[in-house]
């Protein structure tokens, strides 16, 4: 008996060490498939996570870019809701053919329950069936549309496209305008083709260069002058193309902590680094990518029919009386064109003429800092204020800075470039500033207007990059408004216009959501012309024509003297 009870407990215990190493092989195929997954997702979206970091559910990436954001005051959960923000769906397969990619021709879009009438402030929805160039449903998200609904009575709203990630797309349209009205859609990019605008956003950071131009005292008096590549110094992407060990010239600035990287000249030092300009493209798209890339910004399924409006019951119009203050939610739509008139849902806004914009601007101290979108907007000030003078700074004017007085109305108007990086013509490098900087520089106040912008010049770099970039000036503000919280500080968005691999929309979309995102809860007034540009009947361009800048100035103006 003794024998038979030391037996079975031997064959108990051996079953069990059987189920433990089943379950333990079990387990670990189970976490091999997981991390397998996880993987491929990881591979899409650019990052590595190693298995350790996996099973803590951090990644090496987040870990470092969680600490950097936490000195600027960002908490884990703010950098997750970035993350959020930024994610975009993508093709879930290999694309072996263009033929596989959403052809615009193919694709359409329909009315939902299309009715014979509307009252004005009713919604419409619209929903979009992407198609390949060989007529087959998509199954998967990513494609980057716009839409809108117009009428020839010059009016126009931004209609909010929502990816369903199944090869449809919902978009809805508040209808805020009595009479007729048509429905477009544009394809900007193809899945496939934000596929190919990501990975070279993120590995090929170069693709944008600039030139570096030194000068200094040669022999029996005379002057040498050497030219190089230049760049931002931020990661190996592009950068190891200039040389490794001692090649290169660093500038750091001791505010920002930013480092601007040139050669390094074959004879003069680095000390003698005088001016900056744009250098060129490279174009390193391959032959598939190429032809990705070019079914670009392209109108899907001209559907004609007409939307009839009609005035409500209760005889009301469209608009918001609210006043104008820091800190308002900006709502999709923003607000709406009708006889080329911006109505704004954000704020209470008015039209300005030459006179009250003179005595708006009156006693005022305005700095303009960012790209030429905002000088277009130094421009308008010049001409609708017949009193402003412009100085002759002998500056390079793409760059700047510029300066315009109204002796007697007490107005002083500045305009300067963001700082480095910067396309433009050959300008003095003394001259180009950082607008967190800037912005540390300045007292503030009752009578201190300023209003920056970034965008376009960023395109070609990881976010990363622009992302500290934004929280840098984030915390300038944060302090400038802690001494002096009665100063007005407008952020102007970014403008659509851009459909290529150095320059797309969609390079914009992300900045923009970007710079919302570090601005959500500081207290500062947006103004949202990405919905201004993309939806007004004019041709695109990053430039917007005068009367879209006209309808810009007027939200601007409404800022500094709401009503």
């Amino acid at each position: 008996m003794k024998l038979d009870s030391q037996e079975q407990r031997f064959h108990r215990e051996r079953r069990c060490l059987k189920l433990l190493l089943t379950g333990l092989c079990l387990g670990l195929v189970c976490f091999l498939v997981t991390w397998a997954y996880m993987g491929s997702i990881r591979k899409f979206r650019n990052s590595f996570t190693s298995p350790v970091e996996f099973l803590l559910g951090i990644s090496s990436e987040d870990s470092k870019s969680s600490s950097f954001y936490s000195e600027f005051g960002i908490s884990s959960e703010s950098y997750s809701s970035l993350k959020q923000t930024l994610y975009w769906a993508g093709p879930d397969r290999s694309i072996t053919s263009v033929s596989m990619s959403t052809s615009p021709d193919h694709s359409t879009f329909i009315i939902q329950n299309l009715k014979d009438s509307y009252q004005i402030g009713e919604e419409l929805f619209v929903t979009i069936h992407a198609r390949d160039f060989n007529n087959k449903p998509k199954r998967y998200g990513g494609d980057f549309f716009q839409a809108k609904l117009f009428s020839s009575k010059k009016a126009s709203v931004f209609g909010e496209v929502v990816d369903l990630l199944n090869g449809s797309y919902s978009v809805r349209f508040l209808l805020p305008w009595v009479g007729e009205a048509q429905v477009a859609v544009r394809m900007i990019h193809s899945s496939e083709a934000v596929r190919v605008l990501k990975h070279h956003r993120d590995t090929d950071s170069d693709r944008v260069f600039f030139n570096g131009y030194f000068e200094g005292p040669g022999p029996k008096g005379t002057r040498l002058k050497e030219t190089v590549k230049c760049n931002v110094k931020w990661d190996k992407n592009g950068l190891e193309r200039m040389g490794t060990g001692d090649c290169c010239c660093d500038y750091k600035d001791s505010r920002t902590k930013e480092t601007w990287r040139c050669q390094r000249p074959k004879t003069l030092p680095c000390s003698a680094y005088v001016y900056h300009a744009m250098g060129g493209y490279n174009n390193r798209l391959t032959e598939k990518e190429k032809i990705l890339m070019k079914k670009t910004n392209q109108g899907i399924s001209k559907n004609n029919k007409t939307i009839n409006i009609v005035a409500s019951k209760r005889n009301e119009s469209i608009g918001v009386s609210k006043k104008c203050r820091p800190g308002l939610h900006t709502p999709v739509p923003a607000g709406f064109y009708l006889n080329d008139v911006w109505t704004s849902f954000v704020c209470s806004t008015r039209n300005f003429t030459t006179q009250t914009t003179t005595q708006c601007l009156k006693d005022k101290h305005i700095y303009m800092m960012g790209d030429s979108t905002v000088r277009q907007w130094f421009e308008f000030l010049l001409k609708a204020v017949p009193t402003l003078k412009q100085m002759n700074l002998h500056v390079q004017y793409q760059a700047g800075p510029l300066l315009a007085v109204d002796v007697e109305n007490n107005i002083d108007l500045h305009w300067r470039a963001h700082g480095l990086p910067l396309r433009c013509l050959k300008t003095e490098v003394s001259n180009l500033h950082y607008v967190s900087n800037e912005i540390d520089d300045l007292t503030g106040g009752p009578h201190t207007v300023i209003v920056f912008n970034l965008g376009p010049h960023f395109t070609t770099y990881p976010v990363d990059y622009f992302t500290h970039r934004v929280l840098r000036i984030r915390k300038a503000v944060l302090d400038l408004l802690q001494r002096a919280p009665d100063t007005t500080v407008i952020i102007k968005t970014v403008n659509t216009g851009y459909k290529d691999v150095f320059g797309s929309d969609w390079y914009s979309l992300q900045l923009d959501r970007i710079l919302r995102w570090a601005f959500q809860d500081v207290g500062v007034y947006i103004l949202d012309v990405w919905q201004m540009t993309a939806c007004h009947y004019n041709k695109e361009d990053i430039h917007p024509a005068p009367v879209i800048i006209k309808n810009e100035m007027d939200i601007f103006l409404s800022f500094i003297c709401p009503k």
